[in-house]
C-alpha cells in the first residue's frame, strides 16, 4: 500500500511509524502540515491509499477526510478528547492510558475507531512515557489499523460516549511552591517536561522549567534553591525538593525562540553561591533516599554497568568530559563486560545544539563539542580489556548513534528508532564513523544510510548490522533485561578468548589505518562547517534549537521509499559468538 503520513513534525513517534511501516513492505511518504500547506492539494499529489496522522495539530480538512480514509493517532483512550491528553494524565497521576486510532471527520478526535492499544504510565516524564510506552501502544494499534483497512471489510466502531477537555493552560500548571509537595511538583514538572514547560518566576526572571526529579535528603525554605548537581539546580518544595535539570527563558516581543539550557547556563550571573552536591554512589537495591544523577556506575559480578540520561540525548563538552571520567573509572574496575547506557530513553543524540547557540562562540564551542564526543568514543574504541556493549534502549541519532556502534555488541529495545547520519544538520560527522559505520554494514550501505538520512526500526537496525541484538521488552523492563543478558555474557566460558580476539583485530585495524588518521579526516571537514559562517549548518543548528518553521516539506520525506531487507555481506562486520548471538533476546520469563 502508498500511506502518506500527515504530520506537524516528523518526530519521534512520526519516525517510528514510517519506519516500521517501511519494514513492512508499504510505500510511506510524509506531507508536513505546516501554516502554509494546503494538505488537499499534497494528497492529491500523492495519491495515497491511506493517510495517517501520528502527531498533527490542526483538524484534517473536510475537503480530504470527505474523499479519503484518514486515521488518526490519538494519545489517549476511546472517549479521551483534546489536546492536553497525556499532559493531564500525568499531571492527574494517572498509572494506565492508551491509544486510539480513529477516523476523521468533522468533530475533532470524535471519529469511528479503527484500533485501541492500552498502557501503562510509569513515574517518568510526559516525553519520556511518548517516546516509551505510549509509542509501543500506537505502533500496536496503528498497524492493527492499517491491516483492518487493508482487508477491505472491517467496519470501524463510532465512538458512544467521550469528553472533551481544553488545552492544559499555564494556569492550571502553575507550582504553589508554599504549599505543593515534592510529589505534586513533580507530576506538575513531569506533565510539561519538554513542552512546553511550566512557567514560573526566579531570581527575578520569568522562566520555563523543565524535568523533575524527586530529592528527599535536603529540606529548605519552599521555593528557596538549595544546591546544584551537573547542571541541574534543587528548589525546596513544601515537604522535601526537587531538582529541575534545564530551564528556558520567556520569549520576549518579536525576539527569537529562546533555547533550552542546562539550568546553571540559563541562569550564569544570577544563581547564587550553592553547593555543588555529588550524587551518593548507586548501590544497585534502589534502597535509600530519592535523588538524582544523569550519570551512574553498578556492579553485579563480573559486569559493570555505566548508565546515563541527558535532557533529549543532547551532549554538551561538560556531559561528555563528565561521562568519559566516568568510563574510565568504570575501566579501572575488575569486570568482563561494561553495559554504557541501558536507560529507557534517549541513549545519545550527539552534540548538544542548544549549548552551543548560547555560546559567545558557537563554532568554538561546536569545535570544543565534538573533541569532546570523539574522546569519549576513542576510549571505547580502545577498550581491548573487557568487552563492551551499548544497551540503546530509547532513540539515538547523529554522533550518539556512532557512540553505541563504537561498542563491541549493540543491544536494541525493540521499540528504539535510530538516525545514523548528519546530513540534515549540513555535517559530515565525526566520532570515528567512517571507521565504524561500513565495517557493521558494508561500504555501500553506509553510503545510503548517511545520504538518504531515513529513520531506521529496530529490526531493519538488526538485518543492517547497526545491532546484534533486538531486545522485545517494555521501557521499564529493559534495564532488567540487559543487566540478565550481562551476566550471561560476562558467565560466558568463551569470553576470554573473546576479549583476546577484540584485541588482536583493533592492533591489526590500527596496523592498517591508525584511529588518528579517521579522526583528523573527520574533523577537517567538520572544521571547515563550523568556522565558516557562511556553512549551512549554522541556519540548520539555529532553527532547530528555537523551533523555526520550516519552507516546506523536506524532498527525502515526500518521496516515497519502501524498506529494504539488506543483508550485510560477509565479514562486513565483527562476528558475534557466544550467548550474544541470537538475533532477539529472551521475554521476562528467560530463555
Amino acid at each position: 500500500m502508498h500511506i502518506l503520513l500527515a504530520a506537524s513534525a516528523f518526530n519521534s513517534l512520526t519516525q517510528r511509524v514510517h519506519a516500521e511501516l517501511r519494514d513492512r513492505g508499504h510505500s510511506v511518504a510524509v506531507e508536513l502540515v505546516l501554516p502554509d500547506c494546503h494538505l488537499a492539494e499534497a494528497v492529491d499529489r500523492h495519491r495515497p491509499d491511506l493517510v495517517i496522522a501520528p502527531m498533527l495539530k490542526t483538524a484534517i480538512p473536510r475537503e480530504v477526510w470527505s474523499r479519503h480514509v484518514c486515521l488518526v493517532v490519538h494519545p489517549g483512550p476511546v472517549g479521551d478528547r483534546g489536546p492536553s491528553s497525556l499532559d493531564r494524565a500525568i499531571a492527574e497521576g494517572a498509572d494506565t492510558w492508551g491509544v486510539t486510532v480513529l477516523q476523521a471527520d468533522a468533530e475533532m478526535d470524535a471519529g469511528p475507531v479503527w484500533a485501541t492499544a492500552d498502557c501503562v504510565l510509569p513515574p517518568v516524564g510526559k516525553s519520556d512515557a511518548y517516546r516509551g510506552e505510549v509509542s509501543d501502544a500506537a505502533l500496536t494499534a496503528v498497524l492493527q489499523a492499517v491491516d483492518r483497512f487493508a482487508s477491505g471489510t472491517h467496519v470501524p466502531e463510532p465512538q458512544s460516549s467521550g469528553r472533551a477537555r481544553p488545552y492544559l493552560r499555564q494556569e492550571e500548571r502553575r507550582i504553589d511552591w508554599a504549599h505543593d509537595s515534592t510529589d505534586r511538583v513533580v507530576r506538575t514538572l513531569r506533565a510539561a517536561d519538554s513542552q512546553p514547560g511550566v512557567l514560573d518566576d526566579l531570581l527575578g526572571g520569568r522562566w520555563y522549567l523543565h524535568g523533575g526529579h524527586p530529592e528527599d535528603g535536603l529540606r529548605g525554605r519552599p521555593g528557596e534553591l538549595l544546591a546544584t548537581r551537573a547542571g541541574a539546580i534543587c528548589r525546596a518544595t513544601a515537604d522535601g525538593a526537587v531538582w529541575i535539570p534545564e530551564l528556558r527563558a520567556r520569549r520576549t516581543p518579536g525576539g527569537p525562540a529562546p533555547v533550552k539550557l542546562p539550568a546553571t547556563l540559563a541562569l550564569a550571573g544570577r544563581l547564587p553561591a550553592l553547593p555543588e552536591l555529588p550524587a551518593p554512589p548507586d548501590t544497585g537495591t534502589g534502597a535509600g533516599p530519592r535523588t538524582w544523577s544523569d550519570i551512574r556506575y553498578r556492579e553485579d559480578g563480573e559486569a559493570g554497568f555505566l548508565s546515563f540520561s541527558f535532557p533529549g540525548g543532547a551532549m554538551s563538552t561538560e556531559h561528555c568530559r563528565r561521562l568519559l571520567a566516568a568510563y574510565r573509572e568504570a575501566c579501572s574496575r575488575p569486570t568482563s563486560v561494561l553495559v554504557l547506557g541501558g536507560g529507557r530513553d534517549f541513549f545519545s543524540n550527539g552534540i548538544h545544539l542548544g549549548v552551543i547557540e548560547a555560546a559567545a562562540d558557537p563554532a568554538e564551542e561546536s569545535w570544543a563539542n565534538i573533541n569532546a564526543m570523539d574522546d569519549l568514543v576513542e576510549a571505547v574504541l580502545t577498550t581491548t580489556d573487557r568487552l563492551v556493549v551499548a544497551a540503546v534502549g530509547g532513540n539515538a541519532a547523529a554522533g550518539g548513534a556512532m557512540l553505541a556502534l563504537a561498542a563491541d555488541e549493540v543491544w536494541l529495545r525493540s521499540g528504539a528508532v535510530l538516525n545514523p547520519h548528519y546530513r540534515l544538520m549540513g555535517l559530515h560527522g565525526s566520532e570515528y564513523w567512517t571507521y565504524t559505520l561500513p565495517r557493521r554494514t558494508g561500504t555501500g550501505v553506509a553510503q545510503r544510510l548517511t545520504s538518504e538520512a531515513l529513520p531506521v526500526g529496530s529490526e531493519a537496525a538488526r538485518r543492517l548490522g547497526l545491532a546484534d541484538r533486538t531486545i522485545d521488552c517494555t521501557p521499564q523492563a529493559f534495564a532488567d533485561e540487559t543487566a540478565r543478558l550481562a551476566a550471561r555474557l560476562a558467565g560466558w566460558p568463551g569470553s576470554g578468548s573473546r576479549i583476546a580476539g577484540k584485541k588482536a583485530r583493533r592492533e591489526v585495524d590500527e596496523t592498517l589505518r591508525p584511529l588518528a588518521s579517521y579522526r583528523e579526516a573527520e574533523l577537517a571537514r567538520m572544521r571547515e562547517a563550523f568556522f565558516d559562517p557562511q556553512a549551512p549548518y549554522h541556519a540548520l543548528r539555529r532553527a532547530f534549537v528555537r523551533k523555526e518553521t520550516p519552507d516546506g516539506t523536506p524532498p527525502h520525506l515526500a518521496r516515497p521509499t519502501r524498506g529494504r531487507r539488506t543483508t550485510p555481506a560477509p565479514g562486513q562486520r565483527p562476528g558475534i559468538t557466544g550467548p550474544a548471538q541470537s538475533s532477539r533476546a529472551c521475554g521476562p520469563a528467560g530463555c
